[in-house]
């Protein structure tokens, strides 16, 4: 309902249709008099029985660990994994208990509040598998729930998995929070600037990638660079320029298309901001994107928001094992740093043919390419890493050859910039999607853009760049036309992905820098090389007391 009022009604409207459903939860809330007492949580009968039943398979995990036939390692897997079963098991079996006019399960099945079905299994079935502080299971299960008492052995054992929960909460949620601050101060002068950028260039969104399966949602709200035409009728679905909506991409995905050219925030020509051809449709109005929307702060904020809710609901489970959500945070904060992973996955420097040889040091993996075999790529790789390729088999430049973390810098040094990029956006949306948190791809590729707007000069030409500096493309290429126009030879420089905080701290805008972190140095460095603030972006406005540059008129390129 709130979705399709979304896409008719004017936002004062569906402000209104929102709050008016909420007063209306409120007043059947109360008048209803729900509430609930111990007694409602409805207990298994046979729980005796379906615990002894854990008992005997534990005995006989351990007869046969004792006999020989399993190591120490395996028997504690085994036996983690059956109390899980058993816990799972006693589960639903209670959940049968409750009738469909038990006021517990009433809120459960109206969704109401951050109450599931994993709450019945702690309040009247076993709590199961806790974990210590250091995030491992402990194999002894806490067979008590919360109805009839934990005895004092259970208290014990279940309390350091609660304890880490709350550290966890107040500890990554203040990671989450800065995640948030980098992610504005990098991207904060990313704002719509103007109607066209005039690009021809564009991104491939395809079925065939790790990521086919959200295809329509992935083309949803981008404008067309090419027309789509159905294989089948050869209508045409979406003309070039024009903008895929909701109703049409249903159509594409329908119609079997495997892959669709569109615009992108990656490939936009703006030297400043954003064009509304590459960014498409605004996603908090759900309508084209309008000069002056800031969309780098709503990209920030689509990102961090979510990173924080992940920290919040590992408490949620009260220490009890299953999935730490807040596992994934780390790795974000990894990608969006462009840090080096601790598990570095080798990638071929050479398209070619793999042979694999098993060595008392590791798999050694050949890449030959074909017909030059002088040019041939040797990889030592530990046994331990499982391998991604196989023996005999052809592969491209830039595949990964083991499993683990890829070095972007040497995958924007082996295959380029677009490659790098499109391999930052894939791994972190696959951390927030494993969490069932879905954002649009656009968010992340203004943020990515951000990241790799910057250059490190290799040559001066006759510019008064200086080399080994790392600049702005802007700036950059600002200084180039300059040289060029006066017939000079323009500066070369090498693309590079720099992490949110040196990206915050390299930017155009010695305020922003100054206002973000290392006050000192920034402020010393523009200083001593007079450097001036042209205020582009909406923090070094917000500091001296100016309007923020997001009205239409303000915002216009030609107004910078």
């Amino acid at each position: 309902m709130f979705h399709r009022a979304i896409k008719e009604l004017d936002i004062k409207r569906v402000v209104r249709l929102i709050d008016g459903v909420k007063n209306i939860g409120f007043a059947y809330s109360t008048i209803s008099g729900l509430s609930f007492a111990i007694s409602d949580n409805e207990m298994y009968s046979e729980k005796a029985a379906v615990i002894e039943g854990g008992n005997q398979k534990a005995k006989e995990i351990e007869e046969n660990y004792n006999a020989g036939l399993i190591t120490n390692e395996e028997r504690r897997k085994l036996t983690i994994q059956m109390w899980m079963d058993t816990a799972e098991d006693l589960a639903e079996k209670t959940w049968q208990e409750f009738s469909e006019e038990n006021p517990v399960r009433l809120i459960i099945d109206t969704g109401m509040g951050r109450i599931t079905k994993n709450t019945i299994k702690q309040l009247s079935a076993m709590r199961g598998i806790n974990v210590d502080p250091l995030g491992n299971m402990v194999e002894l299960p806490t067979k008590g729930n919360f109805r009839e008492g934990l005895n004092i052995f259970e208290y014990v054992t279940s309390i350091r998995g609660s304890r880490k929960g709350l550290t966890d909460t107040a500890l990554r949620t203040a990671d989450a929070g800065y995640l948030t601050r980098r992610l504005v101060d990098v991207s904060h002068d990313a704002i719509i600037r103007a109607e066209d950028c005039g690009t021809d260039e564009f991104v491939t969104i395809s079925t065939e990638d790790n990521r086919g399966k959200i295809f329509e949602k992935r083309i949803n709200s981008r404008f067309a660079a090419k027309k789509v035409v159905s294989p089948e009728t050869h209508k045409v679905l979406v003309g070039a320029g024009e903008m895929i909506t909701e109703e049409i991409a249903a159509e594409i995905a329908k119609s079997g298309i495997k892959e669709v050219e569109v615009r992108s925030p990656l490939t936009c020509k703006m030297r400043f901001g954003l064009c509304v051809k590459c960014y498409g449709n605004s996603l908090a109005s759900n309508s084209i994107a309008v000069i002056g929307d800031p969309v780098g702060v709503t990209a920030a904020q689509s990102i961090g928001e979510p990173g924080t809710q992940l920290t919040m609901r590992t408490k949620h489970s009260g220490g009890v094992a299953g999935v730490d959500v807040t596992q994934g945070l780390p790795r974000v904060t990894e990608l969006f740093e462009v840090r080096q992973p601790k598990l570095v996955a080798p990638i071929s420097e050479v398209s070619g043919k793999v042979k694999i040889v098993e060595t008392d040091n590791g798999n050694l993996v050949t890449v030959t390419p074909t017909g030059k075999k002088d040019d041939r790529k040797e990889y030592l790789i530990p046994l331990a890493m499982p391998l991604k390729v196989e023996d005999g088999e052809l592969i491209a430049i830039g595949t990964q050859l083991a499993v683990g973390g890829v070095d972007i810098k040497e995958l924007l040094k082996i295959k380029g910039l677009r490659s790098a990029q499109n391999y930052l956006i894939g791994e972190i949306q696959s951390i927030y999607e494993s969490q069932g948190i879905g954002i649009h791809d656009k968010h992340f590729e203004v943020i990515v853009r951000k990241m790799c707007d910057y250059v490190r000069i290799d040559s001066l030409g006759d510019t008064s760049l200086v080399a080994g500096d790392v600049i702005s493309r802007g700036s950059y290429e600002m200084a180039n036309e300059a040289i060029i126009a006066q017939g000079g030879e323009p500066a070369t420089a090498t693309n590079l992905i720099l992490g949110t905080i040196r990206a915050a701290l390299h930017t155009d805008s010695w305020l922003s820098a100054a206002s973000f972190q290392d006050t000192t140095s920034v402020l010393t460095d523009a200083a001593t090389q007079g450097k001036i603030d042209h205020l582009v972006g909406m923090k070094e406005n917000v500091i001296i007391g100016r309007l923020v540059p997001t009205s239409k008129l303000r915002a216009r390129i030609e107004n910078i």
